[in-house]
């Protein structure tokens, strides 16, 4: 049994990861910002733990963190503002890459999507070109760490029921994948260190996840 932090419990990755993780008898604690949210949180099977992520500082979320044995970041700024934007997907998303090396939590996985990277080639006239900015600030600071992290950078998310299974490709084409299944890709990368180290880009396929994490 292990504890696994959820940075963005409310989230829907979020609360599909916490019920497989909970079911699988590890603890969890999903960190959100709404007290509102706590009832959700509690009946996927996770321990609610209030905070605003965008106001803490390194150490304040560093014992947030501490005493588990991993933190999976799924939390984003949702179209909001690019002020939001920076300030969640870049900047705290940072600081909680600092803080888990300051608690000594070593696993550290990343929701990021399908083709982040510094040159994204994301125009600037779209609303999607700051979510794409931050999200390469962080993923390449990321990278810079020497936590052992994985990175998953899922295609265009569905509420369509998840399949159990994917395609995994260094250049699959934009598409789409069910939030359920990323989730399980979640699950399936902390239990596997083989996933150290990689960027796994995917979409809904024919691969059972399992199999599909262990050939990356």
């Amino acid at each position: 049994m292990s504890r696994v932090a959820i940075i963005g419990g409310h989230g829907k990755v979020a609360l599909h990861l916490s019920r497989m993780l909970s079911g699988a008898g590890h603890q969890v604690s999903s960190i959100i910002r709404n007290p509102d949210h706590a009832a959700d949180v509690e009946s996927a099977g996770a321990q609610p733990v209030v905070a605003d992520v965008t106001k803490l500082s390194v150490g304040e979320l560093a014992d947030v963190v501490r005493g588990h044995d991993a933190v999976v970041w799924s939390a984003g700024a949702a179209g909001s503002s690019p002020e939001d934007t920076y300030a969640i997907d870049r900047d705290a998303a940072i600081r909680s890459m600092d803080a888990a090396k300051e608690a000594g939590v070593d696993r550290y996985v990343m929701v990021s999507y399908i083709g982040a990277r510094k040159d994204h080639g994301v125009s600037p006239e779209t609303g999607f070109f700051h979510y794409a900015e931050a999200k390469a600030a962080a993923d390449e600071y990321l990278r810079g760490t020497d936590l052992a992290w994985t990175i998953l950078g899922p295609g265009a998310l569905t509420t369509d029921p998840g399949i159990g299974a994917i395609e995994v490709s260094p250049e699959p084409q934009q598409d789409s994948v069910a939030r359920e299944d990323v989730a399980q890709v979640a699950a399936a990368v902390l239990s596997n260190p083989g996933t150290v180290g990689k960027f796994i880009q995917f979409n809904s396929g024919e691969t059972p996840i399992a199999e599909a994490v262990e050939v990356v």
